[in-house]
């Protein structure tokens, strides 16, 4: 079950910031990354409301084969409160996830991870939720704070939180704006740095990431 109030949220994610779940790291063969987002109508102002329609999807790629996708139509939990995104939009992700007829070998999520005020954002508790190993990857820091890297793709450059490093900005393509990357449930900085880069195919956002948000996007446009 997801927390459904603030006070409760706050208690899991204090345990989740302790919890020491084993490492995972990828094989010889690529993994199957999968990702997942929400979105929700167009149009919606300040911090939204309970019960906004949401559309939530996920997919899982191997390579450029797409293994599986799902949209899920729900409603948000919550508004967008910053450090509480869990109560607006955990269970809608969990909802496509379990939807999906292939389960991913690691997942990206559009959320932060340790760079968070109680070091367990939304990356870390879904991992927690599903099992699966999160990589969070988001356009900004939540907190966290760093220089930008090289402008050559493959560049990084590390971002902390009260002087602990939390996660790093990586260039994923020549010349475009760094991303900031978040190791999540049993990810290090490392692997998810690989990961992201090998999901990105050229491209500033990872493919699954991107295939994840038409496919959300397309549903709420549908209405569907």
């Amino acid at each position: 079950m997801w927390p459904t109030s603030p006070d409760e949220l706050i208690e899991v994610q204090r345990a989740l910031a302790t919890a020491a779940p084993d490492p995972w790291r990828p094989g010889d063969d690529p993994p199957a990354i999968g990702a997942c987002v929400v979105v929700f109508p167009r149009g919606l102002g300040g911090q939204g409301s309970p019960g906004d329609p949401a559309w939530a999807s996920a997919v899982v790629l191997r390579g450029r084969d797409v293994l599986a996708e799902a949209v899920v139509p729900g409603a948000a939990g919550a508004p967008y409160i910053p450090g509480l995104l869990a109560l607006r939009e955990g269970p809608c992700l969990e909802s496509a996830l379990r939807a999906l007829s292939v389960s991913p070998g690691v997942l990206l999520v559009d959320a932060t991870a340790r760079d968070h005020p109680r070091r367990a954002g939304l990356a870390v508790h879904l991992g927690s939720v599903t099992g699966l190993p999160t990589i969070g990857v988001t356009h900004r820091p939540l907190l966290a704070a760093g220089d930008w890297p090289g402008a050559e793709r493959g560049a990084s450059s590390p971002l902390f939180l009260d002087g602990e490093l939390v996660g790093a900005w990586l260039r994923t393509r020549a010349g475009a704006r760094p991303l900031a990357i978040h190791p999540g449930w049993r990810t290090s900085l490392e692997v998810a740095t690989r990961v992201v880069l090998s999901a990105a195919r050229g491209h500033r956002t990872p493919e699954p990431l991107r295939l994840a948000r038409t496919l959300a996007r397309v549903a709420r446009d549908a209405g569907g």
